[in-house]
């Protein structure tokens, strides 16, 4: 229970931690922005962008995270596309994610019935009108819990960033590993810390789905 305390083991810890949870904000805020782009082109009456959507979803949903981080890391500077490890791993999470959050978004809008669509059309609203503006307010509230997995289950997809040179927690871990401190110690704290950022997570999201609710 002392190693936090040792050596300066607190100072990497914390910058782990806060390393971690930087990575996984960014790659949700991404991930939600690109995602819902992609849920549109889902649905979209264009049919070029729904073979994208589609395709995209299908290849990235059943591509192991690794092997992304493996393509991002090693692939793209070879296209001579150079950029830090904490944007490679940013990018692989993002474009994984994303394909995630495309579907749960997807099945949203399905939920909502179809009359609404084409009351919005009657109105003259066009195709970005009507999704912005009337299905998807509509959609988002009743993903709202799958939604929460998918960003509580994300900090825990970051650990792989650890590998791949980005020190967040799984780093700091395999660093104090590798100082020979004892391993179920080590693991607790790091365990803690992830607990800690999922509950908060979800706490966020039931705060926002609680806002958002509409009275029946």
């Amino acid at each position: 229970m002392d190693i936090m305390f040792e050596d300066g083991n607190f100072a990497l810890f914390r910058d782990g931690f806060l390393r971690t949870v930087e990575l996984s904000a960014v790659s949700a805020l991404f991930a939600l922005l690109f995602g819902t782009v992609l849920a549109a082109f889902r649905v979209s009456p264009v049919p070029a962008l729904r073979t994208f959507g589609t395709v995209w979803v299908n290849i990235f949903r059943n591509t192991p995270l690794t092997l992304l981080f493996f393509a991002v890391t090693f692939a793209l500077p070879r296209l001579d596309v150079h950029l830090s490890a904490f944007s490679f791993a940013v990018l692989a999470l993002s474009a994984y994610t994303a394909s995630f959050v495309c579907e749960v978004l997807r099945a949203g809008v399905n939920t909502v019935p179809l009359g609404q669509a084409e009351a919005a059309r009657s109105l003259g609203m066009g195709f970005g009108q009507t999704l912005g503006l009337v299905i998807l307010p509509q959609a988002v509230r009743s993903v709202m819990s799958p939604m929460s997995s998918i960003f509580i289950a994300l900090p825990r997809n970051s650990a792989i960033a650890g590998a791949f040179s980005v020190s967040e927690l799984y780093n700091v871990q395999a660093t104090l590993t590798d100082k020979g401190y004892a391993i179920f110690g080590i693991f607790l704290w790091i365990a803690i810390a992830y607990l800690f950022i999922s509950f908060s997570v979800q706490q966020l999201f039931s705060f926002a789905e609680k806002r958002l609710a509409v009275a029946r």
